[in-house]
């Protein structure tokens, strides 16, 4: 195994999970995908905004993702928004299944990336911020960004 098959290439983030839920724990899984939907993610077309993993059937499923279509593919294209199936061993699924079944919390996808030719997903265990906490926690990146800036100024 060569340093070129591990190289990590970032296809998607969702900003939106961060500030809306406080990430406690992160998690690497492989995503089934069809053959366009891989040709489609290689060139970054995928949003995760509105999507979230669900448990079901001793398994996990990523729900709300949306996937353009492959405009070179034919009638084979994949449905854009179809649940797709998330690999994960099973201890680690058992579990991150017990931590969700705690109250409030819930599992949201962060990232989307390619580990050498394989397509992750990096998920996180979240709890849902409050309003307030959503406004504080952008005031709080915002003098952070602020405080950065000075620093490499005058370094």
């Amino acid at each position: 195994m060569n340093e070129s098959e591990r190289q990590i290439l970032e296809v998607a983030v969702n900003r939106k999970a961060r500030r809306d839920y406080e990430i406690l724990d992160r998690f690497e899984c492989g995503i089934v995908l069809q053959g366009t939907e891989v040709k489609t993610l290689r060139a970054g077309r995928v949003s995760l905004e509105e999507a979230y993993v669900r448990p079901r059937e001793k398994a996990l499923w990523l729900v709300g993702a949306h996937l353009d279509e492959y405009t070179q593919a034919n009638v084979f294209n994949h449905e854009p928004t179809r649940e797709r199936k998330l690999l994960m061993r099973k201890r680690e699924l058992v579990r991150l299944s017990q931590r969700v079944k705690e109250k409030g919390l819930t599992l949201v996808p962060l990232r989307v990336y390619f580990l050498g030719k394989w397509a992750k997903l990096e998920i996180g265990i979240g709890r849902g911020r409050k309003f307030h906490d959503k406004r504080e926690a952008v005031r709080k990146r915002e003098t952070d960004r602020v405080l950065r800036g000075l620093s490499g100024r005058h370094g």
